[in-house]
């Protein structure tokens, strides 16, 4: 007599095996290393660890089964990120301490220039667009967020940090110079750094025209180069220039004094690919939590956040991230009217 044997369902120790699975490839976890605080597509990837695009392919999709990455579109292009571990779910433990011993391990010299030749090849892009286009700087922010339609916002959220009448600012990436007569009125010292010369023309011409006598303008690097530390540092509609975000927070929250803040601007994630031709965009906006999530790594404390819907179906953040005093703690701000919500996060 023939009987059939039932067949056994083992779906949570599926979930588990492709986890040990995606693991248990030494290219898969580095790649996991390089995802650690950057995104990166398939094609940069695949340049990264000298592989070709249709084996990267195959190991982003094992780990994506595994839940190990994410994924996120920017226009036509997805870009990979790793996933975070979900301590309640199935393997969220597993999934936590394999990043944790991933994070510990250290890429390979060739791996680590062949990012930097990425990350060069994205900073590159910018600027070239900003050397093209300084003289229709304006009408290309318009394009989508130009200064008038979130001054206000960021202003009110400025203004109830109350910073002292010696207070210092620094603001990256002045663009035309647009916001720094308002920064000019609020602190003794201003600093705009740029590493673009031609916009930094502009702007030299907006502090002469308004006679901007606390304004210095440096060209310079925001990331390399050597300059003093302010007690409050800005960045409106910047960070989606930098070739790698996360990295340039940690940058950046160095030069943030103690007790003192960062303010973001930025656009709030987006699928309008145009904006990469049109604007310079190397990233289509960010995600509330992802800034929040750097921040805290950068050693920062999110604070205020503010969010401005604009009528073309934008959505723009402003956001403060306070550094905190050993002494004193962290800085806190008051609620302040302004066009949008003002939200804690």
């Amino acid at each position: 007599m023939n009987m059939r044997m039932p067949q056994l369902s083992f779906e949570p120790a599926d979930e588990l095996a492709a986890l040990c699975k995606a693991g248990g490839d030494p290219l898969r976890l580095n790649v996991l290393r390089a995802l650690s605080n950057d995104s990166f597509g398939v094609l940069e990837l695949a340049q990264i660890f000298a592989i070709g695009q249709s084996g990267m392919s195959h190991h982003l999709k094992v780990l994506a089964q595994a839940g190990l990455v994410a994924t996120r579109r920017e226009g036509n292009a997805i870009f990979y990120r790793r996933a975070l571990a979900q301590g309640e779910r199935l393997g969220g433990r597993l999934h936590a301490a394999l990043l944790d011993e991933v994070d510990a391990l250290g890429l390979p010299v060739e791996v680590h220039l062949r990012i930097g030749q990425v990350h060069g090849q994205r900073a590159a892009a910018s600027q070239d667009f900003f050397a093209r286009m300084a003289a229709n700087f304006q009408a290309q922010q318009d394009l989508i967020a130009g200064l008038p339609q979130y001054r206000d916002s960021v202003l009110a959220l400025l203004d109830a940090l109350g910073f002292s009448a010696q207070a210092s600012v620094l603001e990256v990436g002045p663009g035309d110079g647009g916001f720094l007569p308002e920064l000019a009125r609020r602190f003794a010292r201003v600093t705009a750094l740029d590493n673009s010369p031609a916009m930094l023309e502009l702007a030299s011409l907006r502090c002469s025209n308004e006679g901007l006598g606390n304004v210095e303008l440096k060209l310079a690097d925001a990331l390399h180069d050597e300059y003093p530390a302010a007690d409050c540092v800005v960045l409106n509609m910047v960070l989606h220039h930098f070739a790698a975000p996360a990295e340039a927070l940690k940058h950046l929250a160095v030069r943030v004094k103690a007790g003192g803040s960062l303010l973001i601007t930025e656009l709030c994630s987006h699928n309008q690919s145009w904006a990469r031709q049109a604007c310079g965009d190397l990233w289509l906006g960010f995600e509330q939590d992802d800034l929040a999530r750097w921040a805290l790594a950068a050693g920062l404390t999110p604070g205020e956040s503010l969010y401005v819907g604009l009528r073309n179906g934008f959505q723009i953040q402003v956001r403060h991230f306070a550094k905190p005093d050993e002494h004193t703690g962290p800085k806190t701000s008051s609620r302040a009217g302004s066009n949008g919500a003002l939200t804690h996060r």
